[in-house]
């Protein structure tokens, strides 16, 4: 909004105020005179003194209330800091200097006239004369006319009307007013009505949800000081609500997506649907366009357009459907654009056809990751234990236990309730296949009874010391074949026999299950016999339903094989680094 639309009185016709007397008006063609007379006398002081003559600019003019403060600078006076002199001719027709001394009511500061506080005698034709560095000469002309406190409501004093139909109204301070205010950093207060509105300090006065109840006059007001005084400015305006009709920026509903997927020689109908507002109607327009042309310019398109009014909410939604009787090649390489046309703004959305993909090529990638998914989950199910020996060598450090422990496995064997048969086999086994393979060939280090005792040493100490070198306990299963009370007396237990629930098993079921320091290898030779693992001690089934025994038969042929599945097996319980290969081992 510009200056010169919001300053009132300024008159509908002829440039005069409407409810200025004829008395006025005599004033007005008087002050014209003297314009005149005082032009010719200043062109002929500028001929004189051989200057440059001065620029009119144009006739400014405001209504001022008696005893509000008022704050001018020329429209057109680009710089307040040059040389500026003003002059007043009053309603006397006298021509008079508007001093500079601050202290005075009417005084000037530069380019800037102040009027602290008016009175009815100061109403006249105020003329400032701007003399620029460059030797340029300026005239700057304003109007001001004072009348009592009593006409304040009246309409000379009330600048543009807001009338619209938003739902949030803004009642922006007139800029007289608030162009100044800003300038002398005053504050800024609202009266509705002449009644003070509380907590509006700012500029432009927001009103949300407005109702007729809120039509009125609206005085922004403006707090400001100078020189030390305090001073207040105001201006009104007149806020009427109309029918409610609210017009917004465009909201493009449809299409929401930048891709239309259609089948090459199948119709197919596009949507394009626009939100514009509330009970805009006639500002409301959806329409397509196809490389930039109209749909009705191509063959085998149409366009039909229709708003739609959705009651009771009034939201106005223009849609246009574009039919395609048949999606050509040339379609899926062309624009669609889908545009809506509302009262202030204009939005687009591009929309390309693509061909639909064939469902086989999907079909068929699902099911080769499928199958993929599957073989995989069954090779890591059949070969897990394959695949981490093979990368056990890859990682011999970093898989090394640094716990210094010199034996690899402890051996414990079952003697009790044995055949014949089974304890040759037992003794074939824990003698001679058990340290052939996990000793010679795999470069373990096991402790077996018999063989690694030292002669003469306590066998409690002995037993206790082994079993803490001793990173696994491995327990060899045999099937049960006799009643215990036989063989408590074939065998009796004691700290010398490694017999079930010997002192042996003991200690190892102890740092295995209560202090948790070592882990369990459970090799079952052949089957476990009629009555399973009933008569093993409570500790000992326990490990078993956590982990079943690997099972060993001797007539298998490849038993002995040290690549063998069960040795596989035994290999991967086994630690990954043989102790003599770790450097924190002491070989004894």
């Amino acid at each position: 909004m510009s200056r010169e639309d919001i300053k009132p009185g300024r008159a509908a016709e002829g440039g005069t105020t409407p409810a200025v007397s004829a008395h006025a008006h005599e004033k007005m063609d008087t002050s014209r005179l003297l314009l005149l007379i005082f032009t010719v006398m200043a062109a002929c002081e500028c001929s004189e003194s051989a200057e440059r003559p001065c620029f009119d600019n144009k006739l400014e003019s405001f209504n001022l209330i008696e005893g509000e403060a008022f704050y001018f600078v020329p429209y057109d006076a680009d710089n307040l800091d040059e040389k500026f002199t003003w002059f007043r001719n009053n309603t006397d027709n006298n021509i008079e200097n508007i001093t500079t001394d601050e202290n005075e009511s009417v005084h000037h500061h530069g380019g800037a006239l102040f009027l602290l506080n008016p009175r009815l005698e100061d109403s006249g034709f105020y003329t400032a004369r701007e003399n620029t560095l460059l030797g340029e000469c300026y005239n700057h002309y304003v109007t001001l006319t004072v009348f009592q406190k009593s006409l304040k409501s009246d309409r000379k004093f009330l600048y543009e009307v807001i009338k619209n139909s938003d739902v949030n109204k803004m009642v922006p301070c007139p800029t007289t007013i608030g162009h100044f205010c800003e300038k002398l950093n005053g504050s800024f207060s609202w009266m509705k009505d002449y009644k003070l509105l509380e907590g509006h300090h700012e500029e432009d006065l927001w009103i949300k949800d407005a109702t007729k109840r809120d039509e009125g006059i609206y005085t922004c007001i403006c707090t400001w000081t100078h020189n030390g005084m305090e001073y207040t400015s105001s201006a009104s305006r007149r806020l009427e609500l109309l029918d409610q009709n609210v017009p917004r920026d465009i909201e493009i509903i449809s299409p929401t997506n930048k891709e239309q997927l259609a089948d090459e020689g199948v119709g197919i109908k596009l949507n394009c649907s626009v939100f514009c507002g509330t009970n805009v109607d006639a500002n409301c327009q959806a329409s397509w366009h196809i490389d930039g042309v109209p749909p009705r310019q191509i063959a085998g398109c149409k366009e039909t357009m229709k708003p739609v009014d959705q009651s009771p909410s009034k939201n106005t939604i223009s849609t246009a459907i574009l039919t395609i009787d048949k999606v050509s090649a040339q379609d899926f390489n062309a624009k669609f654009v889908c545009r809506g046309v509302g009262m202030y703004t204009l939005r687009n959305v591009t929309l390309t056809l693509k061909p639909r993909e064939s469902i086989i090529p999907l079909v068929v990638g699902g099911v080769c990751v499928l199958f993929f998914c599957v073989f995989a989950a069954v090779l890591v199910k059949c070969f897990a234990i394959d695949l981490a020996l093979f990368f056990r060598p890859c990682f011999p450090l970093s898989r090394c236990d640094k716990d210094g422990r010199m034996f690899d496995a402890y051996v414990v064997y079952q003697m009790q309730s044995v055949d014949k048969a089974t304890e040759d086999t037992l003794c074939q086994f824990v003698a001679k296949v058990l340290p052939s393979v996990l000793e010679e060939k795999c470069g373990y280090r096991l402790f077996i009874h018999g063989r690694d005792d030292i002669p003469g040493e306590d066998r409690l100490e002995l037993v206790e010391d082994r079993m803490k070198q001793s990173r696994r306990l491995m327990i060899i299963l045999t099937p049960y074949s006799g009643s215990e009370s036989e063989s408590s007396d074939q065998h009796p237990i004691s700290p010398q026999n490694p017999l079930i629930g010997g002192f042996d098993w003991q200690v190892g079921l102890h740092h295995a299950l209560l202090r948790r320091e070592m882990s369990v290898i459970l090799i079952q030779l052949g089957d476990e016999g009629p009555q399973g693992y009933a008569h093993l001690p409570a500790g000992l089934q326990h490990l078993i339903l956590k982990s079943a025994p690997i099972r060993w038969y001797e007539d298998s042929r490849v038993g002995a094989a040290w690549n063998s599945r069960f040795w596989k097996r035994v290999r991967y319980l086994m630690p990954a680094t043989p102790a003599k290969q770790c450097p924190q081992s002491a070989i004894i």
